[in-house]
């Protein structure tokens, strides 16, 4: 189960990340962006922990 939670959230974050990035890009707020670059970093993170957990069977 752990698996499949990680890969939402990290879905989830991802897409986040890139929406906060383009909104950082249009309004010109490097702040912005660079959160969003963060978060769709952390989103390929728990993705790929997810495949991880998935291939150890869970028992991570």
């Amino acid at each position: 189960m752990g698996e499949f939670v990680d890969k939402v959230k990290g879905n989830a974050n991802e897409a986040v990340g890139k929406a906060k990035q383009a909104i950082g890009k249009s309004t010109d707020n490097a702040s912005l962006r660079a959160e969003g670059l963060a978060q769709e970093g952390k989103g390929k993170a728990q993705q790929v922990a997810g495949k991880v957990k998935g291939a150890l069977g869970d028992r991570i």
